[in-house]
């Protein structure tokens, strides 16, 4: 029996891209009912393009299905993630999480008075090569883990109109730093847990519209490991994306984000290697590199899929959501303040 699924919200466009892997999939079990925007516009532009059927009211929708997926602008994550939840349904939220941390209390809250199943979207969760970074951190194959290096970018810059866009609009998603920096933040959170305080500095370049578009975060940890993620939404080529460097040896990952993924690529190169000491050589993984950043946007169709089918747990645990998101907010708090932050620190609730 399928699993009948509705999508509060087509703002998101990244829906669209598993959404279709739904439908070309039948024997996944996926049956995508239909769909709600609050934007009239967008709704029927965007369920003619899926063949699916529009609805007036996220109430209505809720009748006929068994859960949803939530891909909204951030801000109506909170009212949309509690309406779900006292209707039933398992949900899929799409990142980020919330704007603030109170609404991301009442998102715990809800899902937990419910019991509903809950999972948020996180594609860097679920990309091969990040999993097998993971089995090498968590293997001790580079023994200790001393300093982690994310590079993520954008090219948002040269992205026309893209200053009008909801994604940089402060009502709806706070800024750009706050979408998608939750990206290699979520995945430090994945990869090493919460940290203890964090450092940050954000300045706004080449297009001023486009606020925050620039910014390095450094997260400590109680072991001492150091953690760096670089966010640069004015990038237009680069190649590595991850290192992580231990007492015995290191990874190194390349074309793991949209700006590194478009570029040609020399005969030969892995997407992911490691070098143990003592080794001649590094060693591949084995694990290609996408040759286009949708393919990992399309990938999460099927693992989204197992999850709505109940084979497999929540890519990221509503509680794993908050702690990322109060990751991102200390990174507010230490830029605005000067200041370094404790995850714990209490105005991570006055950033609004």
């Amino acid at each position: 029996m399928s699993v009948k699924v509705g999508i509060l919200g087509l703002a998101h466009g990244h829906v669209m891209t598993y959404g279709k892997k739904w439908i070309e999939n039948p024997a996944w079990g996926i049956e995508l009912v239909g769909a709600w925007d609050h934007d009239a516009e967008r709704l029927a532009k965007n369920t003619e393009t899926l063949g699916i059927a529009a609805y007036e009211t996220p109430e209505e929708l809720l009748e006929l299905v068994d859960a949803v997926v939530i891909s909204s602008e951030t801000s109506f994550h909170v009212t949309l993630t509690e309406l779900a939840a006292a209707a039933g349904k398992d949900i899929i939220c799409y990142k980020p999480m919330a704007l603030t941390l109170d609404e991301a209390d009442r998102m715990v809250e809800a899902v937990e008075a419910s019991g509903v199943r809950f999972t948020l979207g996180y594609q860097m969760r679920v990309d091969p090569q990040n999993i097998k970074m993971k089995e090498l951190v968590q293997s001790g194959t580079i023994g200790e883990i001393c300093h982690y290096r994310r590079r993520h970018g954008l090219s948002v810059h040269m992205w026309p109109g893209f200053e009008n866009a909801w994604h940089t609009q402060e009502h709806y998603n706070r800024d750009i730093f706050a979408d998608d920096s939750a990206h290699p933040i979520d995945m430090l959170n994945w990869l090493f847990g919460v940290p203890e305080t964090v450092s940050c500095e954000m300045t706004t370049m080449a297009n001023l519209k486009i606020k925050n578009n620039n910014g390095v975060a450094l997260f400590r940890y109680a072991n001492g490991l150091i953690a760096e993620i670089t966010c640069s939404f004015t990038c237009v080529a680069s190649e590595i994306t991850t290192e992580i460097y231990g007492t015995r040896g290191s990874i190194q990952q390349y074309y793991g984000d949209a700006v590194s993924t478009r570029l040609p690529r020399p005969e030969g190169q892995p997407g992911l290697k490691y070098y143990v000491n003592g080794d001649e050589d590094w060693t591949d993984s084995g694990i290609a590199s996408p040759a286009a950043h949708g393919e990992r946007i399309a990938a999460q169709g099927e693992v989204f899929a197992q999850f709505l089918r109940g084979e497999r747990g929540p890519i990221c645990s509503v509680y794993e959501a908050r702690d990322s998101l109060k990751m991102v907010l200390a990174c507010y708090v230490s830029a605005r303040e000067g200041r370094r932050v404790r995850i714990d620190d209490i105005d991570l609730y006055n950033v609004l």
